[in-house]
C-alpha cells in the first residue's frame, strides 16, 4: 500500500487518466464518429467494434477498472459527472484500440514484440508513457529504470491486486502507444510529394493573372423550362445514397410542468430568512449556525474584491465598499442572501512550498526533530532527499519542492500556506501522512476578507409540489397515451408544447438537464403514441408525443428528393446558361464585343491568384480555366458556382513569393490532416456501433 500511496503523492491531485490516453498519436472522438456509430446492435450491448458485440455486462466490467485505476492514480473515489464520461470513453477507447486499429496495424504488417516492450518500460530506450509518470524518476526529475524494476518487484507482495492492475495499465498503454506511432509514421511516409508535384503546388501558388472577364448570374427566380423527373431523383439517390446516411433519431413534442416555489412559499422562506437574520450578527459559533441555517456553508476561503460577484453583486459590493460588518437582507429573486464579514487581512494570492512527507509510526517526532534541525539552519533539500517519502517533488530542480500553491491549486490540508510565516518550518498532517513544510516565498499582499454569508432559497413545499403534479395529471388523462389526446390536451389546458429532435445521446431538453428518462421513452415507443408522466430530476413533470422515428442509415428517397431537386436543378440551369453564353461567343472578337451582346460590363482583375488554396473570393471554376488558358484568346464558357463566365487572359506572372519551405509546411499539414482520419475511416469501414447512449 505504501507504493500505491507514493503514486498518489507523486501524481498529485490534478492527474487523471485520460492525461495518459491523451498521448496517444491519434485519439478517437465520439462525437466525431457520432455517423457511424448508432446502429442495431444488441438490445442489450452498448456496441459492436468490428463484429465483436460488446455487452453491457462486459463493459461495466470495463469502466469498473478503468475506475480502480483512477482511484489508484489519484486516491480518491470520488467523481463527478465528467470524470466518470471520462472514465467510459477510456474503456471504450481501449476496445476500439484492442479490436479493431491494433488488429488493422498487424494486417498492414507492424508488430511490437516482447523484446521491443520490454525496452519500451525497463530498457534504454523508455516510452513517453512511462518517461513522463513521476512515480518513475529520480531525485532529478529524470526517468529511472530502476525506480520501474523496484515498482514491477513490489507486485508479488501485493495482495490487493491493485499494482499488477496498474502495471497492466502501463503496459497495455505503452504497447498501444508504440502501434500508433509506428502506423502513424507509415502512412505519413507514404504521403510523399515528388519533385515534379512539389514544383506544381510551387507554381499554382505563385501564379497571378491580368484577366478581364464578363458573367452573368444564376436567376434567382425559377425557370420553368428547367424540369427535373422523379427518375433523375431516384438515379441520383442511388448513385449518392452514401451522402444521406442518419443517425437513428426521433421527432417529439413535449409539454412540461416545472415545480417552483409559489408565492406562499416565496413568503414561508423570507419569513424563516428573517428569524435566522435576526441572530446572524451575533452567532458566536458561525459554522455551527450557518449548518443549521443556510443552504450556503461556511468555508476558509480569502475572497478579493470581485470575486464574490459570482455569488451575488450585491453582496460584493457590500463586503468591499466599506459598509459595515453586516449587511441588511439582499433579495435576489427567489433567493435571499445576508453577509457578515469575519476578518480582513492583506494576504498573497499564492505562496512558493516545499515539503518532507514523512509516514509510518514515528513520522510525528521525526517531524519535530526535522523542524528543529532546519531552524539551526540545515539543508532543506538534503534533508528531503534523506527522509522524505516524495522523492518527485523537486520544482524548479530542487528536492522538496511542490511549487506556486493558491487557494484553488492546493493539496487538502494545506491551506494555512497562504498566511503563514516566510521561512518558518511548520509541520502540517494531511490524508497522504505527516509534512514538515516551509514557505520560502510569497507573491505581493493583497486586500482580502473571509466571510459568512447566510443564504436560502425558496423550494417548492409539498402542497405546491402536489398542485402542479395534479396539473401535469390532468394534461396526461386527457391525453389518454395518445397524439390525439396530446392535441387535445395542449388546446384545452392552453400550454406550450415544445418540437424537438433527438437521438439516443440527447439528455438535455432546453435548459433542462439529465432528461435522459424522456429520450429512452422516445425509443422505446410507437408513432402517435403518448407517454405518461415521465418525472425529470424531482422538479420537472414532462409529458411526450412521438411523432416520427428516423432509423439508421440512409434516409429514405422521400425526405431527401427536395435537397436532390435542387441540386439537379441547380446543374441543369449551369448548363442552359452555358449553353446561351456559348451562343453568344460564337462570331465575337472580343471581351467588351462579348459584353454588348450580354448586356453587362467587363469585369477586371489585375493580379486574380491561381493558387487553389488561396482563400480568395475568386469562383473556383473560374480560377481554375485561368490557369489554364491561353494568352490573348477569348475562352468559355465556364459554369460556376455563381454564375456563368467568359474571359480573356491578358498576361500571367510568376511570383517568388510561396517557397518550397511553404509548400513542405502545406505538404507536411495536410498529411496531419489525413491522419486524423484513420480511426474514423477505420471505424466506419470496420462497422463501429457505439450504442453506449442508450445506458448512461
Amino acid at each position: 500500500m505504501a507504493v500505491l500511496q507514493k503514486i498518489r503523492v507523486k501524481f498529485g491531485l490534478a492527474i487523471s487518466i485520460i492525461i495518459a490516453l491523451a498521448l496517444l498519436s491519434f485519439i478517437i472522438d465520439p462525437t466525431t464518429l457520432e455517423s457511424a456509430l448508432h446502429s442495431m446492435s444488441s438490445k442489450y450491448d452498448v456496441g459492436v467494434v468490428n463484429g465483436k458485440a460488446i455487452s453491457y455486462v462486459d463493459f461495466l466490467d470495463d469502466v469498473d477498472r478503468y475506475t480502480k485505476i483512477n482511484e489508484i492514480i489519484t486516491g480518491s473515489s470520488a467523481q463527478d459527472e465528467q470524470t466518470q464520461k471520462q472514465i467510459r470513453d477510456a474503456a471504450w477507447q481501449e476496445l476500439v484500440d484492442r479490436h479493431l486499429f491494433i488488429k488493422n496495424a498487424k494486417a498492414a504488417g507492424i508488430t511490437v514484440g516482447k523484446a521491443e516492450l520490454i525496452d519500451l518500460t525497463t530498457g534504454a530506450n523508455p516510452s513517453p508513457i512511462l518517461a513522463g509518470n513521476p512515480a518513475f524518476m529520480d531525485e532529478s526529475g529524470n526517468f529511472s529504470a530502476e525506480r520501474v524494476r523496484d515498482f514491477v518487484s513490489q507486485i508479488p507482495s501485493d495482495e490487493s491486486g491493485r499494482l499488477q492492475m496498474y502495471w497492466n495499465y502501463i503496459q497495455n498503454t505503452v504497447n498501444t502507444q508504440q502501434y500508433y506511432a509506428k502506423y502513424g509514421s507509415l502512412f505519413t511516409a507514404s504521403s510523399y510529394q515528388n519533385a515534379l508535384e512539389k514544383k506544381l503546388v510551387i507554381a499554382q501558388n505563385n501564379a497571378t493573372a491580368n484577366v478581364d472577364y464578363v458573367y452573368v448570374t444564376y436567376p434567382f427566380a425559377n425557370d420553368s423550362t428547367i424540369t427535373v423527373s422523379s427518375s433523375e431523383i431516384k438515379k441520383f439517390y442511388n448513385a449518392h445514397k452514401s451522402f444521406y446516411e442518419q443517425s437513428a433519431s426521433r421527432d417529439i413534442e413535449y409539454v412540461v410542468f416545472e415545480v417552483e416555489p409559489s408565492a406562499e412559499d416565496i413568503s414561508a422562506t423570507n419569513d424563516a430568512f428573517a428569524e435566522a437574520y435576526a441572530k446572524f450578527a451575533d452567532a458566536d459559533n458561525m459554522k455551527s449556525f450557518l449548518l443549521k441555517n443556510s443552504d450556503r456553508q461556511l468555508d476558509n476561503y480569502w475572497y478579493k474584491a470581485g470575486e464574490l460577484n459570482s455569488v451575488n453583486k450585491q453582496v460584493n459590493d457590500f463586503v468591499f465598499g466599506g459598509n459595515g460588518k453586516v449587511s441588511p437582507v439582499i433579495a435576489d429573486g427567489q433567493t435571499f442572501y445576508a453577509v457578515r464579514v469575519m476578518d480582513s487581512k492583506a494576504i498573497p494570492d499564492s505562496a512558493y512550498v516545499k515539503h518532507i512527507l514523512l509516514q509510518g509510526s514515528n513520522a510525528g517526532k521525526t517531524a519535530d526533530s526535522l523542524v528543529t534541525v532546519l531552524r539551526k539552519g540545515a539543508s532543506f533539500s538534503s534533508l528531503a532527499a534523506e527522509f522524505s517519502v516524495d522523492q518527485n517533488s523537486a520544482a524548479d530542480g530542487e528536492l522538496g519542492n511542490i511549487g506556486w500553491m493558491t487557494q484553488t491549486y492546493m493539496i487538502p490540508g494545506f491551506e494555512s500556506v497562504i498566511t503563514a510565516n516566510v521561512g518558518q518550518p511548520m509541520v502540517i498532517r494531511t490524508q497522504y501522512g505527516t509534512h514538515v513544510v516551509v514557505v520560502s516565498k510569497k507573491t505581493a499582499p493583497v486586500a482580502k476578507k473571509q466571510v459568512a454569508i447566510l443564504e436560502k432559497t425558496a423550494v417548492a413545499s409539498k402542497a405546491t409540489t402536489n398542485a402542479i403534479y395534479a396539473n401535469a395529471n390532468k394534461f396526461a388523462t386527457i391525453a389518454g397515451k395518445t397524439a390525439e389526446g396530446y392535441a387535445a390536451a395542449v388546446d384545452t389546458m392552453k400550454v406550450y408544447s415544445h418540437k424537438m429532435s433527438i437521438t439516443e445521446a440527447t439528455s438535455n431538453y432546453g435548459a433542462i438537464e439529465n432528461a435522459k428518462e424522456v429520450t429512452r421513452w422516445a425509443f422505446d415507443s410507437k408513432v402517435g403514441k403518448a407517454s405518461s408522466i415521465i418525472t425529470v430530476n424531482n422538479k420537472y413533470f414532462f409529458v411526450a408525443k412521438l411523432d416520427a422515428i428516423h432509423k439508421e442509415g440512409a434516409k429514405p428517397v422521400r425526405e431527401v428528393a427536395e435537397q436532390i431537386r435542387s441540386i439537379l436543378y441547380t446543374q441543369k440551369l449551369a448548363e442552359a446558361k452555358k449553353a446561351e453564353m456559348a451562343a453568344s461567343i460564337e462570331g465575337c472578337n472580343s471581351i467588351q464585343e462579348l459584353a454588348e451582346k450580354l448586356g453587362t460590363t467587363v469585369t477586371s482583375e489585375a493580379s486574380m491568384n491561381l493558387a487553389p488554396m488561396s482563400g480568395r473570393g475568386t469562383d473556383p471554376a473560374l480560377a481554375g480555366a485561368v490557369f489554364c488558358a491561353e494568352e490573348g484568346k477569348l475562352c468559355g464558357p465556364v459554369a460556376g458556382a455563381y454564375g456563368t463566365y467568359a474571359f480573356v487572359v491578358n498576361s500571367k506572372e510568376a511570383g517568388s513569393f510561396y517557397t518550397e519551405d511553404d509548400a513542405n509546411m502545406f505538404a507536411q499539414r495536410k498529411a496531419q490532416y489525413n491522419a486524423q482520419g484513420i480511426l474514423p475511416t477505420m471505424s466506419a469501414n470496420g462497422v463501429v456501433k457505439d450504442n453506449r447512449a442508450r445506458f448512461f
